[in-house]
């Protein structure tokens, strides 16, 4: 019986280029298959357009197919069929790599193919190659800070709305909100409720071409912003501080 191939999760950044890791390149240029999720309405795949500037063109970049739903059964279904196709790879003996956006252990597909890996193979060598997240890149490109001192943050995805956003309000200082393009409205109605409008910004498309900073996030009068936004907000308005 063939030894297994080794399986990498590599989180390649938030989106330019240069944010990606010296370790991440070395780890996706020494494996035999790169694996990258695609939604089937869309062939483009910005996590492979991060790596094709960095990995050797004769390493293939397999494309995964994941549906963008919220029903579980379809969801399910695309975790167990794209976690086999990975096991063929790594049962021949070879390694192999699924890159992601960010960190892949934050809001990330290979959280899901990873437990479904471990079942098929128990016992299998996993990397996880560190990535650096959205919220880290729009911080500092926002120039906001996200705690210091005895401070707290917390991060959430608006996919669901803006349910979360007054409970923790309560008990954190800053909230980072990612994917908030859908429930703008309703989340900004959240923070005019909360008087938070004047202490918020909005980062759209960071690191990306028509990257853009809306310092109040009030001032922005889209009906809605791009799929890669994101909403810091927090109680205190260091920016006129």
């Amino acid at each position: 019986m063939k030894k297994m191939g080794k399986f990498y999760g590599v989180g390649v950044g938030p989106g330019e280029p240069d944010l990606i890791s010296v370790k991440a390149v070395k780890v996706l240029n020494s494996v035999s298959v790169i694996y990258a999720a695609h939604s089937p309405k869309n062939s483009y795949s910005l996590a492979k357009e991060i790596i094709s500037h960095h990995v050797n063109k004769d390493i293939p970049i397999v494309r995964l197919d994941f549906p963008m739903t919220r029903k579980k059964e379809e969801l399910t279904d695309a975790w167990k069929r794209n976690a086999r196709r990975i096991y063929s790879t790594l049962s021949e003996g070879q390694d192999a790599a699924f890159v992601t956006l960010g960190d892949p252990m934050v809001y990330s597909t290979f959280g899901y193919i990873m437990r479904y890996i471990m079942k098929l193979a128990p016992g299998l060598e996993i990397d996880i190659i560190p990535g650096i997240s959205s919220y880290q890149a729009a911080a500092a490109l926002s120039k906001t800070v996200l705690a210091e001192a005895e401070g707290s943050f917390s991060v959430i995805s608006a996919a669901m709305g803006a349910g979360k956003l007054k409970e923790l309000m309560g008990r954190t200082d800053t909230v980072v909100m990612l994917k908030v393009y859908k429930h703008y409205k309703e989340i900004w109605s959240a923070l005019k409720e909360l008087n938070l409008q004047h202490s918020s910004v909005l980062i759209m498309r960071c690191g990306l071409e028509g990257e853009k900073v809306v310092y109040p996030a009030m001032g922005y009068n889209g009906e809605e912003p791009p799929y890669l936004s994101t909403l810091i907000i927090r109680k205190r308005d260091e920016h006129t501080e």
